[in-house]
């Protein structure tokens, strides 16, 4: 009964136009970042100039895996938590607005499986969102650049990487996996927020205010040294997987405390619908 259940939570999510608003706005995103890496100088003399300073040999970097990583990043930091956000936002508060929680709870289900399976529902979501974040960009990066090396430069983060086309994708691909934990933690708020008796438009803003405050403080240089306190810095753990050598005692501490958010966002927001009035 459970798997009908949430299969049944699947076809209503996947069977909404807004869901893959998401979708749609990663393609186009990144069919504009690739045209403008590809036929803008601007960019591309940046990058070689990069390179050629460090002693890399350009022809050699600029290849599929470097621009769909220049995609991903971008992408990944700005777009994706606005999306898994909203469909958080969405599962619960929405239902509940709509008036089709009182038919469902007039069945002989828990509470508490009900959130579960919604809860599932915006997971499995996440994964498939950023999958075709991955994806996505490495086939349009494929199409306008040959294969190669990577290169991956992100200042703001620390990282700094130069790998083989073997290991670039792997690397890719490791950060491709990581990335799926920053957008069910993303979403689980969002659906935390939603079981309060609130409309969806609200579980979405608290969501993704909580995310911006958060990184708005942490960006703030007298505040560098807390930068491990806030939310925002363990869920851009995914990055750290570009650096040499890969820092995997910090990515597995950013991990463990993701998974205690998660933890805390399920336990709060279950016990939440839990007591709430439906009927009010």
């Amino acid at each position: 009964m459970f798997y009908y259940q949430l299969r049944n939570e699947l076809w209503k999510l996947f069977g909404k136009k807004r869901t893959y608003i998401g979708f749609g706005t990663f393609l186009l995103a990144e069919a504009v970042i690739i045209l403008l890496l590809r036929y803008s100088h601007g960019p591309r003399r940046d990058m070689v100039r990069r390179l050629e300073l460090m002693g890399y040999p350009a022809d050699q970097f600029m290849s599929n895996l470097t621009m769909g990583m220049a995609m991903m990043v971008p992408v990944a930091y700005l777009l994706m938590p606005l999306y898994v956000a909203l469909v958080g936002g969405d599962l619960v508060a929405k239902e509940a607005e709509d008036g089709t929680l009182r038919m469902i709870l007039s069945r002989p289900v828990s509470r508490l499986r009900i959130v579960t399976t919604k809860w599932l529902a915006g997971a499995l979501f996440s994964v498939v969102l950023v999958v075709v974040l991955g994806v996505s960009g490495i086939a349009f990066a494929s199409i306008f650049f040959p294969p190669g090396s990577m290169f991956a430069l992100l200042p703001m983060e620390g990282v700094f990487g130069v790998f083989d086309g073997g290991e670039g994708t792997v690397r890719y691909a490791s950060a491709m996996a990581l990335l799926t934990v920053k957008a069910v933690t993303v979403m689980g708020m969002g659906w935390m927020f939603s079981c309060f008796n609130m409309k969806p438009a609200a579980a979405t803003i608290l969501a993704l205010s909580v995310f911006m405050v958060s990184r708005l403080i942490q960006e703030i240089p007298y505040f560098h040294d807390l930068q491990a306190w806030f939310i925002t810095y363990h869920l851009n753990f995914w990055m750290r997987v570009f650096m040499q050598p890969i820092p995997w005692p910090d990515i597995c501490e950013s991990l463990s405390i993701l998974f205690g958010f998660n933890l805390t966002f399920f336990i709060i927001g279950s016990f939440a619908f839990q007591v709430r009035d439906i009927k009010s």
